[in-house]
């Protein structure tokens, strides 16, 4: 636990961050995690990635953004990205955080630049996957993910299982019929809002995962952990639930065999693919999320 929160602490320090993002050394070690700094370098990937059977979501990496500018430019980059993922034919959907469409600015600026990104999402086919961030986000996040789906549809929300609320917050959006991703969450949070344990978290997301199995709208288990995903798969064949009527969720460049493995037998699984150059926060989350990734990161160093 002493390395991961250490990671998240480094995650969130600015000055580091600008050294680290201009750094060509850090890019190549990246290049795993990382689609490209630009568009067109991840649609290339989930073009690839469709033709292997495997769904995608596309993510323009960025977060925090402090003026109406940046949030423009968000906006912009989505619709464009939209535009591309119809006009290509791609299986992908887009994820979005709120802190990069301005929500530490405005609730309303957020609201009208998400809202045009969902719009267009729903004109060529797609939806929005409305990603959770800090404990501090959770209680605007929801009720913009509510409002949104009250009316247009196309949007999917978070749950994060570490979170003591999360019982709550599901049962809200199952009763609203949102669709959702469940994953573990990867802030630091103090104990009395979070489950600090793996074993709590692993129970947790069981509990969560139960829920969604019996009065979920299509969700989608964000994991990478191989007990839990043949825990829901036993539990889902139990219920006689369809291989299609949910689908499991990893992060591009990691677990990748497992996931070829479910897609070989039959599942279904969605790659989120992160682009753009503002990756450091996102990078440092992930290892802090799988510290044994720090092994991969290390020898692509001494390659250097």
């Amino acid at each position: 636990m002493l390395i991961r929160r250490t990671l998240l602490w480094l995650s969130n320090r600015r000055a580091l961050r600008r050294w680290v993002e201009t750094s060509p050394v850090a890019r190549r070690v990246t290049s795993r995690f990382i689609a490209g700094l630009q568009l067109q370098d991840a649609l290339e990937v989930c073009r690839r990635l469709n033709v292997q059977g495997v769904l995608v979501t596309l993510d323009h990496l960025g977060e925090h953004v402090v003026s109406a500018e940046q949030v423009h430019a968000s906006r912009q980059a989505y619709l464009e990205a939209l535009g591309q993922i119809y006009e290509l034919g791609l299986n992908s959907t887009v994820s979005v955080k709120l802190s990069q469409f301005g929500l530490d600015v405005s609730e309303s600026l957020c609201y009208e630049n998400v809202e045009a990104v969902v719009r267009e999402a729903a004109r060529v086919g797609t939806s929005v996957e409305i990603d959770m961030e800090s404990l501090a986000y959770v209680d605007r996040t929801l009720a913009l993910v509510r409002r949104l789906h009250a009316r247009y549809g196309h949007v999917r929300g978070v749950i994060q299982a570490y979170l003591r609320r999360s019982r709550e917050d599901l049962q809200l959006l199952c009763e609203a019929g949102v669709p959702v991703r469940l994953c573990k969450g990867a802030y630091s949070e103090p104990p009395s809002a979070a489950f600090t344990s793996r074993r709590q978290i692993r129970q947790n997301f069981l509990r969560l995962a139960e829920i969604l199995l019996a009065r979920g709208v299509y969700p989608g288990f964000a994991t990478h952990d191989q007990w839990l995903i043949m825990e829901i798969l036993r539990r889902a064949r139990e219920r006689g639930l369809a291989p299609d009527s949910y689908e499991f969720q990893m992060l591009y460049g990691i677990r990748r065999e497992l996931g070829r493995r479910l897609v070989a037998d039959g599942y279904r699984v969605r790659l989120y693919v992160p682009y753009g150059d503002a990756w450091y926060p996102y990078f440092m989350r992930r290892l802090g999320e799988h510290p044994s990734n720090l092994l991969l990161l290390l020898v692509n160093l001494v390659r250097g």
